[in-house]
């Protein structure tokens, strides 16, 4: 039997609008200006391609950017070879597919990149287009797939931490500010969040702040519209594109903290909201539909946790 949760519906939905609209990045690196400029104009229409003449400038905007679907680098550099460099990025970025383009017979590197698993394939120059887009678009799948398998064990080990967290508030009677401190933290955690508040509401109107990691709380939520109606509905709100929201975008609470997505939760205890819960992500929020189950059923029991606390 599916869950019926309400205001869900609307969230997916930006999020599955966002994930369509979003490209893959693709990292090109050759010292070549031409042969870089070529990658560029034959995978610019299906990713976002970054570009580097070096593995040093290479290292640099994976830096600055994080993690990319793929690396496509030349092997003969002058500052470093492309098997050096890539070898450079698996700790960090274990999940990149990393593609070698090679017009010499270098065996004995590319054979140890390839077994060390630094190396997805290596193509040789000059390469045919619809042979590399063919194994760009398998790299791809492959990324996809990894990066999937490696986001949900640390979003299990992450449910697991805020499930514990709920239940330990609910068992211990110490202070219960210290209670529900550890279930913000736990919230953060478990959701990725830049800034989580946990506010109390009495008679349809925001009251105390029991727990934040925000200064400000208080006045923050009170001048939000999300709030307003997450409380009045008793559903889910959020907005997961600010910057295309033309209300949100608008305020000055989201310009100063630069709030890119914003979910508001209601906690209900005996069918009235007895507070809200506030996850913000000053990136694109990255929460899946599941994920947001998770949320809304751990927010009832944190309700359990806090009606227990006030007795």
């Amino acid at each position: 039997m599916d869950i019926v949760i309400p205001g869900i519906d609307d969230i997916s939905q930006q999020l599955q609008q966002v994930e369509q609209a979003k490209k893959p990045k693709m990292l090109v690196v050759d010292d070549e200006p031409d042969n870089l400029d070529l990658l560029y104009r034959t995978f610019r229409r299906h990713f976002n391609v970054l570009k580097a003449e070096s593995g040093g400038a290479a290292l640099d905007i994976l830096a600055q950017e994080g993690e990319v679907a793929v690396i496509i680098s030349d092997q003969r550099m002058p500052e470093m070879k492309g098997t050096e460099f890539l070898s450079k990025t698996v700790v960090q970025f274990p999940n990149t597919m990393r593609i070698i383009l090679t017009g010499f017979t270098d065996v004995e590197d590319l054979v140890e990149a390839i077994n060390s698993g630094q190396v997805y394939k290596y193509i040789t120059k000059p390469w045919d287009p619809s042979e590399l887009k063919t194994v760009v678009q398998r790299a791809v799948e492959s990324y996809e797939l990894q990066k999937q398998r490696s986001d949900d064990l640390k979003r299990a080990q992450a449910q697991t931490h805020l499930l514990s967290a709920i239940v330990r508030v609910t068992q211990r009677s110490v202070d219960h500010q210290a209670r529900l401190d550890t279930i913000v933290e736990a919230l953060c955690s478990s959701f990725s969040a830049d800034r989580c508040i946990l506010q109390m509401v009495c008679d349809a109107a925001l009251t105390e702040v029991y727990s934040s990691n925000q200064p400000g709380a208080a006045d923050w939520l009170q001048q939000d519209p999300l709030a307003q109606q997450a409380i009045a509905q008793q559903v889910i709100r959020g907005v997961i594109q600010v910057s295309q929201d033309p209300d949100l975008s608008q305020l000055d609470s989201y310009a100063q903290e630069g709030i890119q997505s914003h979910v508001v939760i209601p906690i209900i205890f005996q069918e009235a909201v007895m507070a809200v819960i506030s996850l913000q992500w000053v990136n694109l929020c990255p929460l899946r539909p599941e994920e947001l189950q998770l949320l809304y059923l751990s927010a009832q029991q944190i309700g359990l946790a806090i009606s227990c606390t006030c007795r």
